[in-house]
């Protein structure tokens, strides 16, 4: 992982709310998912956990016996999830990949795997540490961000995405990394900060996505990937 903007300070610079607006949408994603696959799960972990809060609001909204575990390697982000630290909720400032843990029953990567450098070898590491994963993947190559190139530009400048992936090319990535894809559905984008195009195309993304929605993604954008794997 490219690691040093997370350590130094830049990256809670430019982000200093470390996206903890988008949290409760993304916690939403999440129990969609698990809603769709009722799966016996006791423990959570979320890896490179920013804020922490959206294990937080996972904590309000599943069974009261589940434990949480975050881990994020920024000071910067455990000085701000630290704070929501309960009798079922921990924060690690710490680098998962090099603890010796027992296998979660959950583990989340949300918004992650386009920040690390050698992004394969990061997945071959993280299988065995849970039985089920949940990953949240940017799908930020489209027809129009390819042809407008700003959206990438600024993703890489402003959040510090190093890799850009399609629908397609996420799964193949998790199957070639000894992954079992059980599910996964499109997210659209959140829309703070966005420019004012993305929002003019609100509408009609949405009723494209009604009629075809892996074309109008792989052309106009604006989603993500939920995906459920084991």
């Amino acid at each position: 992982m490219e690691r040093s903007i997370y350590l130094n300070g830049t990256y809670i610079r430019q982000n200093p709310t470390y996206h903890t607006e988008d949290s409760l949408w993304k916690a939403q994603q999440v129990l969609k998912m698990l809603n769709r696959h009722p799966l016996p799960i006791q423990t959570v972990c979320e890896v490179g956990c920013g804020a922490g809060e959206i294990l937080l609001h996972l904590q309000r909204h599943m069974p009261p016996e589940t434990l949480f575990y975050g881990y994020d390697v920024s000071p910067q982000a455990y000085e701000l999830c630290k704070q929501h630290t309960n009798e079922r909720l921990t924060y690690y400032c710490e680098d998962l990949l090099n603890k010796d843990t027992p296998p979660f029953d959950l583990l989340l990567c949300l918004d992650v795997l386009e920040h690390v450098e050698d992004y394969m070898g990061f997945l071959r590491k993280l299988r065995g540490k849970a039985r089920y994963k949940i990953f949240h993947i940017p799908l930020d190559l489209s027809v129009q961000t390819v042809l407008r190139s700003v959206p990438i530009l600024r993703a890489r400048e402003r959040v510090g995405h190093l890799h850009y992936f399609t629908k397609e090319t996420a799964l193949l990535t998790l199957r070639d990394t000894g992954y079992e894809v059980l599910d996964y559905f499109y997210t659209p984008t959140v829309e703070q900060g966005k420019a004012l195009i993305f929002k003019l195309m609100k509408l009609p993304r949405a009723v494209l996505m009604s009629l075809n929605a892996d074309l109008t993604v792989r052309i106009l954008g604006g989603h993500s990937l939920l995906v459920l794997a084991r």
